[in-house]
């Protein structure tokens, strides 16, 4: 159950399926101030996650950064500065994750925004996490999906979750006679699965939710400029060498990319089961809107198959 906290607003929020109309042009100016709201974005020390975290702080909110690397998660921290704290979570560990929740839970502080930011792309090499998922998917889906799970209790009423997806989510597909790419491993099929597959999980809570006062809102950041670009594929082939060194053509920056996600944790107009990204040629860059929905997502079965292979995996039931 939701509980209540300073800065959530349950009258504001209205669960529907997502509409096909416009969205007004929307700027960071019409984020307003976000003071009494207690915000947790997950690979927060850079990229998308970092200027989400920045801007969110800046506009008065409590800002708690979760981030694998101590170094880097204290010296973003530092850096956003109006009092924002990093905390240790490691999403490719599902005992990191338990006790970063386990801390959250303790404190007792509601959580009025969880943004489920980070993610690791295309690894060239086949990897797996510490309980032995691939990583792709165990980072960006399994990591993610217990970490809701087990900050439930805590989200306040009218708080939103919003998972990032990606425009990679339109080449996905679930394999589900193969989920973790054992018997055949395509860096660029297993990151796409893993963000179609965090896209239907998003958009799956936002059906499972109805009626809690708590509201999911996936987004996408466009083609942006972050580390994953140069940490994720290498050099590695065509697709590879593009990405890497062509895209600043068709890309734009992480805090562009980040707007889209701000819309979804803040605007008042946007609802439960709506999906926001740049609104651009092909969503690859521009303002933040409504965004296109991948055919795959219409398979409702599918994503109840998901959700319940999920719940296996980190053997945690999920019940909103």
């Amino acid at each position: 159950m939701a509980v209540a906290a300073a800065g959530g607003s349950a009258d504001r929020l209205h669960h529907r399926s997502p509409g096909t109309h416009g969205m007004n042009r929307w700027t960071i100016a019409d984020m307003g101030r976000q003071d009494g709201r207690r915000v947790i974005v997950t690979g927060a020390n850079s990229g998308i996650g970092y200027e989400t975290a920045r801007a969110l702080a800046e506009a008065g909110a409590t800002l708690i950064l979760a981030a694998r690397d101590e170094a880097r998660g204290r010296a973003a921290a530092e850096a956003i500065g109006h009092g924002a704290v990093w905390r240790p979570l490691d999403l490719a560990c599902l005992a990191s994750v338990e006790r970063f929740a386990g801390e959250q839970l303790a404190a007792g502080h509601p959580v009025d925004r969880l943004i489920l930011n980070a993610g690791v792309m295309a690894l060239p090499e086949r990897r797996v996490s510490a309980d032995g998922f691939e990583l792709q998917l165990g980072t960006n889906l399994l990591g993610h999906f217990a970490l809701a799970a087990r900050l439930w209790p805590l989200l306040a009423a009218g708080a939103r979750v919003v998972p990032l997806a990606s425009i990679a989510a339109w080449r996905g597909r679930i394999d589900f006679a193969d989920p973790m790419a054992e018997r055949r491993y395509d860096p660029w099929a297993v990151y796409a699965q893993s963000k179609l597959a965090m896209l239907m999980f998003g958009l799956e809570l936002a059906r499972r939710a109805v009626g809690t006062g708590v509201a999911s809102v996936p987004a996408h950041p466009g083609f942006a400029r972050t580390s994953l670009l140069a940490n994720g594929p290498g050099t590695r082939g065509l697709r590879g060498w593009s990405i890497r060194y062509l895209g600043n053509l068709v890309s734009q920056s992480a805090a562009a990319g980040a707007l889209p996600v701000l819309r979804a944790a803040t605007d008042p107009d946007v609802h439960s089961g709506d999906y926001l990204g740049s609104t651009g040629p092909f969503e690859l860059r521009g303002p933040p809107g409504r965004a296109a929905l991948p055919p795959a997502t219409r398979d409702h079965d599918a994503a109840a198959r998901l959700w319940a292979m999920a719940e296996d995996w980190v053997g945690l039931p999920f019940r909103p």
